[in-house]
């Protein structure tokens, strides 16, 4: 238990839909204070551990053994994380209240009644000696709702204003939004894919892991037939709550898009395509929630992506800025979300989810495994 009275320091863990690291944040929070950023780590996911959570995303042999596997190298590298963190800010384990420790989804099928984030917390407070807060989504589905998302509270605290229509905006492997508009109820959800499919798409076609910078999408053509074709997904016409992952949006649905389109298109351009998607459908689904916005506030790690940052501004007609902007590192976000999450239920608040997840009632999120 940490030391001092008027501070609680947790971390937060964060595995996301990219499947391409781990992000770390250790987190001071006291009392009407913002929660302040001590420490901040970020770990490459081994690509060995990658290929196996996305070979998990769909039906495969021997799942039950490769999935507790998968789930023990990730807490190996959650506590490689947490000891990272606790070097850069000099303190002990003994100073963290506990660990907020999200896993890594595979599969999120709330219309089933069941989403999974593969994890092994015990493990992780075996490795840290830490209390460590898990599994923050099943209790929320099993109460009727979505079990996602949970970022749009923190949103909350952090930027809303009384005067302005924000929108915070994440481009990880799925992108999300939170719209923050002046006396008006909080709303989030998914829109559809961000980074997901175009790191498909560049993996399968050049080898590499990501676009660094959006350059190659940027050197393409946007093919406004497929780009029709694509946006006619009825996942982009339901109305919030929602929330969606790689069930849906994975490389089967895509080349299923390509194949069904029946022409050659060249492979740059159906990353331009991509990318232009995720704008698009990003445009739509805050114009159909918001006649006016103010700002929007990116995170995740599409921010980088400078086609992608300036075809939004140009959907939008408004400021579009990196988090950066506010003194928060866009990779650390969603990580201090579960710092914030794990706080809560180490504190017994049911968190307001009902309005964003269409839950029948406000729950506790996550699960206990003590140190």
């Amino acid at each position: 238990m940490n030391t001092h009275s008027d501070v609680q320091y947790f971390i937060g863990l964060m595995s996301g839909t990219s499947t391409d690291g781990v992000d770390g944040t250790l987190v001071a929070f006291q009392k009407d204070t913002f929660p302040r950023i001590i420490a901040f780590s970020s770990l490459a996911m081994p690509s060995d551990l990658r290929r196996t959570f996305l070979a998990l995303n769909k039906a495969g042999d021997n799942e039950l053994e490769q999935a507790y596997l998968a789930a023990n190298g990730l807490a190996d590298l959650y506590a490689e994380c947490c000891h990272d963190l606790l070097k850069q800010s000099q303190l002990s384990a003994e100073h963290i209240t506990a660990i907020g420790a999200h896993g890594q989804t595979v599969r999120h099928r709330p219309d089933l009644g069941f989403t999974v984030q593969l994890n092994a917390p015990a493990r992780l407070a075996e490795l840290t000696k830490i209390d460590v807060i898990a599994d923050f989504r099943s209790r929320d589905v099993a109460a009727g709702g979505q079990g996602a998302p949970f970022a749009p509270l923190l949103h909350q605290a952090l930027f809303s204003d009384t005067t302005k229509t924000r929108v915070i905006l994440n481009l990880g492997g799925i992108a999300n939004i939170t719209l923050l508009a002046p006396h008006q109820p909080l709303l989030g959800f998914d829109t559809g894919p961000a980074n997901a499919l175009m790191d498909y798409w560049i993996d399968k076609h050049l080898g590499k892991t990501f676009d660094k910078d959006g350059a190659w999408g940027a050197s393409g053509n946007i093919h406004n037939g497929l780009l029709t074709q694509l946006l006619s997904e009825p996942y982009f016409a339901k109305s919030a709550p929602k929330s969606t992952g790689r069930d849906l949006f994975n490389p089967l649905w895509l080349d299923q898009h390509v194949v069904a389109f029946n022409e050659h298109i060249p492979a740059v351009d159906i990353m331009a395509t991509l990318r232009a998607l995720t704008s698009h459908s990003i445009a739509q689904a805050i114009k159909r929630y918001s006649h006016k916005v103010d700002e929007i506030i990116v995170c995740g790690g599409g921010v980088k992506n400078i086609a992608l940052m300036q075809e939004l501004k140009a959907l939008m007609g408004c400021e579009v800025n990196a988090i950066e902007q506010y003194g928060f590192d866009s990779q650390a976000i969603e990580a201090l979300a579960f710092a914030w999450l794990a706080k809560a239920f180490y504190n017994k608040e049911p968190l307001n989810f009902p309005e964003l997840t269409g839950s029948r009632h406000a729950t506790i999120a996550g699960a206990l495994y003590p140190r």
